[in-house]
């Protein structure tokens, strides 16, 4: 059975449903826990997907975090061998960075808890994206923005981020937001990165009763887009 790759940067920045989506699909998957020091892979030799996750980093950090550029090489190795891709938040950016687009602070300010986004005419075509609600609220918890890479297709914006999802090809996509988030991956988040929440005058409290409401249309949301995703890995397996 050919494995996906997990890429990890954060102990709270976890699988959480896209878990139950790849059980569902019979495929195993391997974390890398790039945030306890193990090296990424140096190739997409013997997996059949792979997945980046989230983190507190910056794409232009290259020098402070020397494993983006090696997380940049195993994306474009696993785009040459024509293997489905998803970056999620930190992993939509680094993915958007390896295809040349520019990554940047968000000069709208960060946007973080539960934001509405709004899908593009190109997603009511697209393989993962058709049939969606045309606006949904998912979690988010990003400073920064990228511009949508050369050849790829924007599939979602904000009032703060013109580019909150993009595909590129058939089989690799990048989400800047979470749709992927549990009641305890929230409030994880919440604890882990509660200097943000106190900058920004945001009362966790809220963000979390916030989540009864939200998270339930969101986890049928979640299990559409994420099946689709790993439907042609499991036609490989």
């Amino acid at each position: 059975m050919a494995k996906i790759y997990v890429l990890q940067h954060h102990p709270v920045e976890s699988l959480a449903n896209i878990a139950d989506a790849l059980e569902g699909a019979a495929l195993a998957w391997q974390y890398v826990r790039v945030d306890q020091g193990q090296p990424v892979p140096a190739s997409m030799k013997g997996a059949g997907g792979l997945i980046v996750m989230g983190g507190p980093a910056s794409v232009y950090q290259t020098d402070r975090y020397p494993w983006l550029r090696d997380e940049m090489r195993l994306i474009e190795d696993a785009m040459k061998m024509n293997l489905p891709v998803l970056g999620i938040c930190l992993g939509a950016q680094i993915l958007a960075a390896a295809l040349g687009a520019k990554v940047e602070r968000n000069p709208s300010g960060k946007e973080i808890g539960w934001h509405p986004i709004r899908l593009s005419d190109s997603a009511e075509e697209d393989r993962l994206m058709r049939g969606l609600p045309a606006t949904m609220t998912p979690f988010h918890w990003h400073g920064d923005i990228f511009e949508l890479p050369l050849g790829a297709v924007s599939l979602a914006s904000s009032d703060k981020t013109p580019c909150q999802a993009f595909r590129h090809g058939d089989k690799v996509y990048g989400l800047q937001f979470h749709i992927e988030v549990t009641r305890e991956g929230v409030a994880a988040m919440a604890n882990a990165f509660a200097k943000d929440l106190v900058r920004e005058n945001i009362p966790a409290d809220r963000m979390m009763a916030q989540a009864a409401e939200f998270l339930p249309p969101l986890e049928k949301i979640s299990e559409t887009v994420f099946t689709r995703w790993a439907s042609p890995i499991q036609g490989m397996s």
